[in-house]
């Protein structure tokens, strides 16, 4: 798959979540504020977010610590997430970093393996954010020749339901 793929919007505007076991509300007090799960409509499933696996083959930069930083940081923004905390650790003789950005959305880890030029980026993300976007920063920071790609949604509601 080129990396010049152009990132995917959910096609419907979120929906605000619902009480699906319908707690009782007391008419003296607001005790039962609407369900703030964080789940999201795309591609007709209600789900709890997308999770991307991204396989890059050819790419450069892959040794270099500060630029992996840079561009998870980008990456983060583009996806409109909040990142709370980046750990990455470069490896020695080899020069691959392995690391987290821990969001509040869930994550996006990194590894790599510079003497091969190959990258393997996992995307995770519920609620508001977009990990697709996500993806097209990483494609235009480490330039892969290729890169394979694989969506999964997590968390699928089935029925209606949500436990």
């Amino acid at each position: 798959m080129p990396c010049n793929k152009q990132a995917s919007l959910p096609s419907q505007p979120v929906q605000p979540a619902t009480n699906p076991r319908r707690w009782p509300v007391y008419s003296d007090c607001e005790i039962n504020p609407p369900r703030k799960d964080h789940f999201v409509e795309r591609d007709g499933m209600r789900v709890a977010g997308m999770h991307l696996l991204a396989d890059f083959w050819d790419a450069q930069h892959l040794g270099e610590l500060d630029y992996v930083e840079q561009a998870l940081r980008r990456a983060v923004i583009a996806a409109r997430a909040t990142l709370l905390h980046i750990h990455l650790h470069h490896f020695t003789p080899n020069g691959g970093v392995s690391g987290v950005a821990v969001l509040a959305e869930s994550h996006i880890s990194v590894h790599t393996w510079p003497e091969i030029s190959f990258a393997a980026f996992d995307v995770f993300m519920c609620g508001d954010a977009v990990p697709e976007r996500a993806i097209d920063v990483l494609c235009e920071a480490f330039l892969p020749q290729r890169m394979e790609l694989k969506e999964q949604p997590r968390g699928v509601i089935k029925d209606g339901s949500v436990y």
